[in-house]
C-alpha cells in the first residue's frame, strides 16, 4: 500500500508520479500472473451461434479462452431472474446476443500478452446476423417527444416575446479517453476471498458491484486503485474488463491481468451519445427572458437505458417565466453511454447560450448584460434560496479581464490578413452536491499523522487537498501529514466524480480533526467536551489549550505516559439538513478570443479566460489544473472530437488517436484561470463547493459564439471543424 509523503513543493503525489513509483492498477506484477485478452464481436446485431477455439489453444502458452459456452460460475449472473437486474454490460458472457460491434465474445487468456493477443486472432465465429440501425438522425425522427419535468409558467410568455430565436442544435458521439487505459488484475485468494488492483473512480462501487455478482460478503474484497490516471466519467461504472477478470482468475485459480486497448476503450467503457436540440427561446423588450421551450435527443444502446438530462440545465441558470422541457432516448446498436464529464449539462449548455448569445444581437444587447440580468435569484424549481452563488462576480471580473468593452459589438470587424478576430463568451452552471464520506487518522509518537480513505484521486488533487485541509483543521505542518487513499481498506467514500469528492470528502477530514483533538484531550487531562476540543491548538511537537502556554504538552511524552504505540481515529460524516433550506451551485464565466483563418478554416484559440466560483479554494494549483483540463475539453468538443459510426457495419471509425482528434498543447493557449474563492459553510466545514464541471460546461459555446464574432456565420453543429468554417463563409457570401 503506497503512503504519500508530503514534500516541501509540489503536488504530494507528484515524485512518486514522475520518477514511476506510483502504480496502476496494470503495473502489479504478482506470481503466476496471466494475460487475458478480450475479442469483440464483427457484426452489430444477431446472435453469435457457435465459437472455434481450438486453433487459438494450439498457440504454445495458451492456457483457456472463456466465453458463453466456458465460464466459471457466478451466482447472480447464472440465476436469470437475477441476471435482469445487472447492468447490461456485465452479463456478455450469460447470453449470446449481439448489441453492437465489438461486443466482448471471449477472452483468450495466456502465459504473455503476445500469446494471448496473436491467439485471439485466430478464433473462428460464426453469427446469425440481423439487421441493424446505428443511425441517429434517421432513428430519432421515428421517436416522439415526451415532456420531461413540470411545465413553469404560461407558454404565451414565450409565444409573445419581442425577440425569439429558433434553433437546432447537434453534437457528435465524444469519447473519454483517459491517458491510463481500463485495467484489472484479479485474484482469489480463497472461494470467497478476491483481491481486485482495479481502473476505478470509486473503490467501494467495485467491491459493492462484485460482491453483488458473485454472491460474496463485501468486506471479503479487497479492491486497490490508488494510483489513476484520469477518468472523466468513464471509471464510474463498473465495467466488463473488471467482472471479466474475476471470472477468468476463478475458472483458472490464478492471479489474471485484463488491459483494454485503445480502440476498446471506444466500446467497452461508456462515451457521451450523439445528440440533438432544439431550443425556442424569447427576450422581452425590456431585455428579461420570458421562455424557453427545450427539446432534446440523443442516442443509447438497445440493451441500456441512459437518461443524459440534456434539458435539465434550462431549468436551473436563469430566471425565465415559461419552461418547457422535452426529451427523447434513441436506442441504437450501439453500445452503453455513461456520464462524460458535465454529462448532460455541457450539452444543453452549448444550445441555451449560443441561442442567447444569438439573441442579443438582435436585440443589441450586451452579451454579459442580459446574463447579469437574468440570472435566477432562487433555485427555480425548489423556490430556495441559493447558499452562496456568485456568477455575477465571475461575469464582471472575466469581462474586465478580457477587455470585453474594447471588443466588436458586430461580426467581422477586426481583420489581419486572412485572420479574423471574434470575442464570445457563456456561462456554466453546476448543482454543488455533497454526499457521505469517511477517513482516518493514525498518529505516532512523533506527532506524524496518516491521513486515509478509500476515495481515489483521478488527477483532481485529493490528497493535496486533504494535507491541506488537515493542516488547517489541526495546524499539524504539512510535512508531518501523509495520506493514502484509493483503497477499500480505507474508511468508506463515495466515488470521485460529479465535482461532489471534496465537497464530500471535506466534512470527514473535519469529523477525524475532531475526533484526534478529542483523543489528545482524553489523555491529556480527561476532557470531552466541546470548549475544551475547540481550543486544542496542535504544532510541530505537541499541543496546548489556546492562549495557555502552561497546558502544553508534547507528543512523546503523551505516548510514552500512556505507552501508546499510536492514536487511531475514524470518523464519517454526511450532509445534514441544510439542504431543505438552501440550494447549492458551482457557476463559471467563460470569455474566450479566436482568431478564424478565411483561406484554411482554422480556428485559433488566442485567449481563453474562465472565472470560477467553486466555494473555498483548498488547493489553488490543483483547482487551476482542473479549470483548465476542462477548458481543454471545451476545444475538443467544440472543434475537434467526433466519433463517427459506419452505418453499414455499426463498426466505430477512427477509433484511435490518429482518427479522434483531442486538442494538443498547440491548439490552447494559456488559459487564464481566477477564483471567487468565498467559501460557502453551509455546504462543508470548509466551504468548498466543487470546480470539475463548470470549466467545460460553457466552453464549448463561447468558442463558437467567438467565430460568429469573428466571422459572422453562426454554427450549430459540433465540431466545427475547418471544412464547415470555409463551407460557412461560402454560403454567408452567396
Amino acid at each position: 500500500m503506497f503512503r504519500f509523503q508530503k514534500q516541501r513543493k509540489g503536488r504530494i503525489e507528484g515524485v512518486a508520479k514522475v520518477t514511476g513509483k506510483a502504480k496502476y492498477s496494470a503495473e502489479y506484477d504478482l506470481p503466476n500472473l496471466a494475460h487475458g485478452v478480450l475479442v469483440g464481436s464483427t457484426i452489430a446485431s444477431g446472435k453469435l451461434l457457435s465459437l472455434d477455439t481450438e486453433e487459438a489453444k494450439q498457440v504454445p502458452g495458451v492456457i483457456d479462452v472463456l466465453s458463453y459456452w466456458n465460464k466459471p460460475e457466478v451466482a447472480n449472473l447464472d440465476d436469470e431472474n437475477k441476471r435482469k437486474e445487472a447492468f447490461a454490460h456485465h452479463t456478455f458472457f450469460h447470453h449470446n446476443t449481439i448489441g453492437y460491434n465489438g461486443q466482448p465474445i471471449a477472452l483468450v487468456v495466456a502465459e504473455t500478452l503476445e500469446d494471448a493477443t496473436y491467439a485471439s486472432t485466430l478464433l473462428k465465429v460464426e453469427y446469425a446476423e440481423n439487421a441493424l440501425n446505428v443511425n441517429f438522425r434517421s432513428e430519432s425522427n421515428t421517436f416522439p417527444l415526451e415532456n420531461t419535468g413540470k411545465i413553469r409558467g404560461d407558454e404565451s410568455s414565450l409565444n409573445n416575446s419581442k425577440y425569439i430565436v429558433e434553433r437546432e442544435f447537434r453534437i457528435a458521439m465524444e469519447v473519454h479517453n483517459p491517458m491510463e487505459m481500463h485495467a484489472t488484475i484479479a485474484y482469489w485468494k480463497n472461494e470467497s476471498t478476491l483481491k481486485l488492483f482495479d481502473k476505478s473512480q470509486g473503490v467501494n462501487n467495485v467491491q459493492d458491484t462484485i460482491a453483488n455478482l458473485f454472491d460474496i460478503p463485501e468486506e471479503n474484497i479487497h479492491v486497490n486503485s490508488e494510483f489513476v490516471g484520469g477518468g472523466f466519467g468513464s471509471g464510474l461504472k463498473i465495467w466488463f474488463n473488471t467482472v471479466v477478470a474475476a471470472m477468468a482468475a476463478k475458472h483458472l485459480q490464478r492471479p489474471v491481468k485484463v488491459v483494454l486497448t485503445r480502440p476498446q476503450m471506444f466500446t467497452m467503457v461508456g462515451y457521451r451519445p450523439e445528440s440533438w436540440q432544439n431550443i425556442k427561446i424569447g427576450l422581452s423588450e425590456n431585455h428579461k427572458l420570458m421562455g424557453i421551450n427545450h427539446q432534446a435527443k440523443h442516442s443509447q444502446s438497445q440493451s441500456k437505458s441512459f437518461g443524459e438530462g440534456i434539458t435539465g440545465i434550462s431549468r436551473k441558470v436563469y430566471a425565465f417565466e415559461f419552461v418547457k422541457t422535452e426529451r427523447v432516448r434513441v436506442p441504437l446498436h450501439l453500445s452503453v453511454p455513461t456520464w462524460m464529464r458535465g454529462p448532460g449539462d455541457s450539452t444543453g449548455t452549448f444550445a441555451i447560450e449560443s441561442a442567447l448569445d444569438e439573441l442579443c444581437y438582435k436585440a443589441d444587447i450586451d452579451p454579459v448584460k442580459l446574463r447579469l440580468n437574468n440570472i435566477a435569484p432562487q433555485d427555480m424549481e425548489s423556490g430556495k434560496p441559493w447558499s452562496t452563488h456568485y456568477l455575477n462576480e465571475c461575469l464582471e471580473r472575466g469581462a474586465k479581464q478580457i477587455d470585453w468593452d474594447n471588443r466588436s459589438t458586430q461580426p467581422k470587424q477586426l481583420k489581419d490578413g486572412d485572420w479574423y478576430t471574434g470575442y464570445g463568451m457563456a456561462v456554466g452552471f453546476w448543482n454543488s452536491s455533497r454526499k457521505g464520506s469517511g477517513a482516518s487518522i493514525e498518529m505516532n509518537a512523533n506527532g506524524e499523522i496518516i491521513v486515509s480513505t478509500a476515495m481515489t484521486d483521478i488527477g483532481t488533487g485529493t490528497g493535496e487537498a486533504m494535507v491541506n485541509m488537515s493542516h488547517e483543521f489541526l495546524g499539524i505542518p504539512k510535512e508531518k501529514i501523509s495520506i493514502k487513499l484509493g483503497n477499500s481498506l480505507h474508511p468508506k467514500a463515495p466515488r470521485q466524480g460529479g465535482s461532489w469528492g471534496l465537497a464530500s470528502l471535506s466534512g470527514a477530514v473535519d469529523a477525524v480533526c475532531t475526533a484526534l483533538k478529542k483523543e489528545l484531550a482524553m489523555y491529556a487531562w480527561q476532557a470531552s467536551d466541546k470548549k475544551t476540543i475547540e481550543s486544542i491548538v496542535l504544532n510541530d511537537n505537541g499541543f496546548q489549550l489556546h492562549s495557555k502556554p502552561d497546558t502544553s504538552i508534547t507528543y512523546s511524552d503523551l505516548f510514552k505516559e500512556h505507552n501508546l504505540d499510536n492514536i487511531y481515529v475514524e470518523e464519517y460524516s454526511r450532509p445534514g439538513d441544510e439542504g431543505k433550506t438552501y440550494a447549492f451551485c458551482s457557476s463559471a464565466a467563460h470569455f474566450y478570443k479566436v482568431k478564424v483563418n478565411a483561406l484554411t478554416g482554422k480556428v485559433k484559440m488566442d485567449r481563453m479566460v474562465i472565472v470560477a466560483d467553486g466555494g473555498k479554494i483548498v488547493n489553488p494549483q490543483a483547482a487551476a489544473n482542473q479549470i483548465i483540463g476542462a477548458g481543454v475539453g471545451g476545444i475538443g468538443m467544440a472543434l475537434t472530437e467526433k466519433q463517427d459510426v459506419d452505418l453499414n457495419t455499426g463498426r466505430l471509425v477512427g477509433n484511435d488517436f490518429a482518427g479522434y482528434h483531442v486538442p494538443v498543447n498547440a491548439d490552447v493557449p494559456l488559459i487564464e484561470v481566477s477564483f471567487i474563492d468565498k467559501p460557502d459553510y453551509n455546504r462543508n466545514p470548509i466551504g468548498a463547493k466543487g470546480l470539475g464541471e463548470v470549466g467545460l460546461i460553457g466552453s464549448a459555446p463561447a468558442i463558437t459564439n467567438a467565430i460568429y464574432n469573428a466571422i459572422g456565420v453562426r454554427f450549430t453543429d459540433l465540431p466545427v471543424t475547418p471544412d464547415k468554417i470555409l463551407a460557412g463563409l461560402k454560403n454567408s457570401m452567396s
